[in-house]
């Protein structure tokens, strides 16, 4: 295989707001797509470019000459413009790139994505070196736009808008769509430290705004994964407010050093850019609670929502007055946020120093009970090493204030997964939504509560709301996704696994859901790939079941053995009862599955709630009489 080495321009294209896009609209996307493709191929060969391939939604280009590269640049988008279909942002470079195997890469290529990144809808950015080409051409015009540290760039890279002379029949970006006056998301503040490691402090700083004007009635805020999911993106602020439903965004920046902070905040309307509040606060790290409150209060301010005195109390409230406890806690949620075994380990770490800093600080309590729910739920500990804790932790942090909304999801997600009490679950669920209407995990798995007991259609409505909240979240759309598994929409969950891979398709609950759709559509072939798919991006008994399982239905059962002894070489006979009992069931081995649905129910393990839901796929099993009578008593008839 050789390799060789030349100069090259080299030009990135893509549609802006595609991930949405598919996501609303799954045929209008893919229809854009081959307009795009259609658009774009002949416009290239006929400036001598090389169309190298496709990635996602765009496209990457070579030409000979810099020249050729920007002239089918500014044809593109005249193109595209008078379509009026979608729009493109464009990058160009112009260095040394390596060629092998039909492809190029260098860091040649890695300027002109990050270059195509950082330009606005509808327009052309250049680095310098293709400025400079291009200077002398009388019918390019070129202004200089900005200087940034593009990622895994050594050097700052200087760039430069291409003059495109329909630019102001732009048909799309000021067609915003209108939601809620109230409603607001709130990027993730830029770390502008010294220390990279600092970005905790900064994230910690977004997050707890978001927080706090979470509680205020009659706002909405997107949710955090959402508007963190923009983070280091550079993107248009009002494409931003499209994709989240909202009509206003602040964004910001914390530098610290030692014990002094420079944090500055701007509000900024959606639908004409027009900024309704900018701050620069320059104080001691002390302050850090009076800074959020006065952020907080001034943007509520500038939005027009009239505070009553009891709403006043919510956004004022504190948790602690001790900066160091703070910064503990605000490590804590940091590597909460990963949402993977090891991370939470360390955040069960940072929550538990905060404490004894902290004796009387609510929030710290609330982050214990949580990691230990979900270290518990995904076999990261046994019962015996987790429940306790997280019973403790809950009822403390209920000792010291009643009020904080995650507590009682915390509660209500044991009382459902542990105690298998959906009843009292509800009513916790209900006090946590009514405390913090704007997290979406409440409700997410309050719609599973009220699936198990039958409540459909009120279940379908939480999750349609949880959806709004955090629109770009993969654990809402699995969330989601699996709550029409649980109604049986199969096209609807098809739908949103879909998008899940077209937002991360290294993400395996993607590929998991569409697995599952399709075994239910009986598209078993393609049900298989995708299944392959997402135990090779997560090898556990989780993934590993749904092929078990399809293999069943399908009457492979020499390959569900296969997967069978897979499981028991992952749990070695301690955890994952109910994954071997759904496999022992596909086995047609229905004494085997009972057995092993017992030991599940003796260990509480919490998947098994959802029993009836995979018992379906195979209709002997579930007219067994004592099938019926198993999961009676723990409040999950089968039907």
């Amino acid at each position: 295989m050789s390799q060789t080495r030349q100069l090259a321009a080299i030009m990135f294209t893509d549609i802006v707001g595609y991930t949405a896009l598919m996501g609303n609209d799954e045929q209008k996307a893919f229809t854009i797509l081959a307009k795009n493709r259609a658009l774009q191929k002949p416009i290239i060969e006929q400036f001598n470019g090389r169309w190298i391939k496709e990635l996602g939604d765009g496209v990457m280009a070579s030409f000979n000459t810099v020249s050729d590269a920007v002239n089918s640049a500014i044809k593109i988008q005249e193109e595209c413009h008078a379509a009026k279909d979608f729009q493109l942002r464009i990058g160009i470079h112009l260095g040394e790139v390596v060629f092998e195997n039909e492809d190029f890469f260098g860091d040649g290529v890695n300027i002109a994505s990050r270059i195509q990144s950082a330009a606005k809808p509808g327009c052309i950015y250049v680095s310098q070196s293709v400025h400079n080409n291009i200077s002398n051409k009388k019918n390019i015009q070129t202004k200089f736009v900005k200087e940034e540290t593009l990622k895994n760039v050594k050097e700052p890279v200087r760039m430069y808008e291409v003059n495109v002379t329909t630019k102001a029949d732009l048909p799309v970006e000021n067609k915003i769509k209108t939601t809620s006056q109230n409603s607001i998301a709130v990027l993730p503040f830029a770390n502008m430290s010294s220390d990279p490691e600092q970005e905790y402090f900064s994230d910690g700083i977004s997050e707890e705004i978001i927080n706090m004007l979470a509680q205020v009635p009659g706002l909405k805020v997107a949710g955090r994964t959402s508007s963190f999911s923009f983070k280091g993106k550079n993107q248009d602020l009002r494409l931003i407010g499209e994709q989240l439903s909202v009509n206003h965004i602040l964004e910001g920046s914390v530098r610290k050093s030692g014990n002094k902070l420079r944090i500055t905040a701007q509000l900024i309307k959606v639908v004409d850019g027009y900024h309704l509040y900018s701050e620069k606060f320059d104080r001691e790290l002390e302050d850090i609670f009076d800074i959020q409150e006065e952020i907080a209060l001034a943007i509520l301010n500038a939005i027009k929502i009239k505070l009553l005195a009891a709403e006043k109390e919510v956004v004022l409230k504190r948790y602690t007055d001790n900066t160091e406890a703070y910064e503990l806690y605000l490590r804590g949620r940091f590597f909460v946020n990963r949402f993977s075994g090891e991370p939470l380990f360390k955040a069960l770490e940072y929550f538990e120093a905060a404490i004894k800093i902290e004796p009387e600080y609510a929030l710290a309590y609330t982050g214990i009970a949580y990691c230990y729910l979900i270290l518990w739920y995904f076999n990261h500990l046994s019962p015996e090493q987790s429940l306790p804790g997280m019973v403790k932790a809950a009822q403390k942090s209920l000792e010291l204030d009643d009020e904080i909304s995650e507590t009682h999801t915390a509660i209500a997600r044991m009382k459902v997964y542990y105690e298998y009490n959906f009843t009292e679950a509800a009513i916790e669920y209900k006090k946590a939504i009514t405390l913090n209407p704007n997290i979406a995990e409440s409700r997410e798995h309050y719609a599973f509560c009220l699936a198990i007991m039958g409540n459909n259609k009120e279940a379908i409505e939480q999750a349609t709301i949880a959806y709004s909240l955090d629109p770009l979240s993969l654990l809402t759309n699995f969330d989601v996704a699996s709550l029409y598994w649980i109604v049986g929409d199969d096209e609807k969950q098809l739908e949103i696994g879909k998008k899940m891979i077209a937002m991360e398709p290294n993400f395996w609950a993607g590929h998991r859901m569409v697995a599952d759709a399709l075994m239910s559509l009986k598209r078993y072939e393609e049900s298989i790939i995708e299944a392959e798919i997402a135990v090779n991006k997560s090898y556990d008994c989780f993934t590993l079941l749904y092929l078990g399982l399809l293999y069943g239905v399908m009457g492979e059962k020499i390959k569900v053995r296969e997967v069978l002894e897979k499981m028991k070489e992952l749990t070695k006979d301690q955890s994952g009862y109910c994954f071997m009992a759904y496999t022992y069931m596909a086995l047609g081995e229905f004494d085997n599955a009972l057995n092993y649905f017992k030991k599940a129910i003796e260990k509480h393990e919490g998947p098994i709630v959802f029993a009836k839901y995979y018992i379906r796929y195979f209709p002997e099993f579930r007219r067994d009489s004592r099938t019926k009578i198993l999961f009676e008593k723990i409040g999950v008839p089968i039907d």
